[in-house]
């Protein structure tokens, strides 16, 4: 059973948002949600929630009908309370999935265990049309990544899947999907996986989909996985799994566009948020980008990061707005990760208004992330990461406070750093920043952990050459010792210095203000 501990300053950063803004400002309307004259019951197909009969038959001819049927303005598929047990299902264009509150749909667990006893006793792939894997068919791989994510070849086909669609809402009275992971994780970590994982959710090649007021627990891989898509809302959607559960990222857009997710809370045990586009020469081949993706109002927890871009980023990644963010317990704050190899670009990400607690590191951005998909990846094909800005980021409990590491050749530009303030833990302290192969601007940035007077003018010279090409301030005055921790930093426009000429940009610069903050 999961439980979200009370948190005081995640109340308080909400409660600010709120105040802050007024209203809540919202992407949603990009996609209208559509009312449906017609319903159908999963029940008028034989569907019993016993939480024991297979329901496989009746969820595929419910949207069978629905399908063929074509009522005008679509139908909605209703699930009433109960535990509906089910194999993989197909959804169709111009449907609502509605799960009533105590509604319940269950992947069947029968084919992994079938699967497992086959593969162990036969070292053999299990053939598609096997009667006892209809439940979970293999899928071509995704023509971005060129194999399976995990495993070369095909993949497990999702519990819920869509190819093709237009206007699907998967919606309800805050019902769960359930992908009872468990026993693929299982495999995983035994290395007995012979295919990748099925995700939870994935629409393919979409256009027109809603995803709100669902739970969506233990998925065996991805939880929602857009990929190829466009015009995409998810908001209020709770997504759960447990902290060591492998790759179970909560929402994925990959190689998508107009992709709206606000308003969810997400504990899982990889990146809570990931923006991808396609995996080495297969993503570049491919060619598509994710952009305009907009992330507003996420909360949650992960051992990886809350909200990350990449690592397979082929396709390009651009136009990215995370805003009013709280992440808790997790290993990075914001990750915008990519790798030689990948090609593509990053570029126009915005990241603000950020609150974490208990963190190990704030900020990371990388070019050494992630693996390759075969020995066919070029080498010479190197990302650019530019225009990247991360701006009114505040932090406690921060272990490391940030690492910007772009690629000797080929250096991230326009890394723009405003108003972060990470503070760390007590005890033995690592190197606030690490930063190289970057250039950009850092504008009223620094950390708790800057308490010496060496650290900090190190710090000072770092800065001055990240921020060199840049008509912004850097950090001047050193650390004031003291058992108050009180830290003065100056903030100067249209000058930028050195540690040696801290003084001279104390006379010359115009338009100077100090901040006092005591920690």
């Amino acid at each position: 059973m999961f439980r979200v501990r009370p948190l005081v300053p995640i109340f308080l950063c909400l409660l600010w948002f709120r105040i802050s803004f007024g209203h809540l400002i919202t992407c949603s309307g990009i996609v209208p949600m559509k009312y449906r004259s017609d319903t159908v019951s999963i029940t008028d197909f034989g569907g019993v929630g016993d939480g024991k009969t297979v329901n496989t038959k009746a969820f595929r001819e419910a949207i069978f009908r629905i399908e063929h049927l074509r009522r005008r303005g679509g139908t909605l598929l209703y699930v009433p309370p109960g535990v509906y047990l089910t194999g993989s299902f197909n959804l169709t264009s111009r449907m609502t999935l509605y799960l009533a509150r105590g509604a319940v749909i269950r992947a069947t667990q029968y084919h992994v265990t079938v699967l497992r006893f086959l593969i162990s006793s036969s070292c053999r792939p299990i053939p598609v049309d096997s009667d006892d894997t209809l439940n979970w068919p293999l899928v071509a791989p995704l023509p971005s990544y060129g194999r399976g994510r995990e495993r070369p070849g095909g993949r497990y086909m999702s519990f819920i899947h869509g190819d093709g669609l237009r206007d699907v809402v998967i919606t309800g009275e805050n019902g769960t999907i359930d992908g009872q992971g468990g026993i693929w994780w299982d495999m995983w970590r035994q290395g007995s996986l012979q295919f990748t994982r099925p995700n939870l959710v994935e629409f393919m090649n979409s256009r027109g989909i809603i995803i709100s007021n669902v739970i969506f627990r233990d998925s065996p891989f991805w939880n929602i996985h857009p990929v190829y898509c466009s015009n995409v809302v998810i908001r209020y959607v709770t997504i759960v799994a447990p902290s060591d559960s492998p790759n179970t990222d909560g929402i994925d857009p990959d190689s998508s566009s107009n992709v709206c997710i606000e308003d969810s809370f997400i504990s899982t045990g990889d990146d809570l948020v990931a923006v991808k586009s396609g995996w080495d020469e297969y993503g570049i081949a491919y060619g598509r980008p994710s952009s305009h993706i907009t992330i507003r109002r996420v909360t949650g927890s992960s051992p990886f990061a809350g909200i990350a871009v990449g690592s397979e980023t082929s396709g390009g990644v651009e136009n990215v707005l995370a805003e009013n963010i709280v992440i808790y317990n997790s290993g990075i704050g914001v990750n915008i990760k990519t790798n030689i190899g990948r090609g593509g670009f990053i570029r126009n990400i915005t990241v603000s208004q950020v609150f974490m607690e208990n963190v190990r590191t704030g900020i990371k951005i990388a070019g050494d992330t992630g693996d390759h998909p075969d020995n066919g990846f070029n080498p010479n094909a190197l990302p650019y990461v530019k225009d990247v800005t991360l701006k009114n980021i505040w932090g406690v409990r921060v272990q490391q406070a940030g690492s910007i590491q772009g690629l000797k050749n080929a250096p991230f530009t326009g890394i723009c750093l405003s108003k972060i303030h990470l503070h760390g833990k007590t005890g033995p302290r690592s190197p606030p920043w690490k930063c190289s192969d970057v250039s950009g601007a850092a504008i009223e940035t620094f950390s708790s952990k800057e308490a010496k007077e060496l650290e900090f003018s190190r710090r000072v010279e770092r800065l001055a050459q990240v921020c060199g090409n840049c008509n912004y301030l850097i950090p001047i005055t050193p650390y004031i010792p003291g058992g108050s921790s009180l830290l003065l930093v100056t903030i100067a426009r249209y000058g930028v210095s050195t540690a040696s000429g801290r003084q001279h940009l104390l006379k010359t610069s115009t338009n100077i203000t100090s901040y006092f903050l005591k920690f």
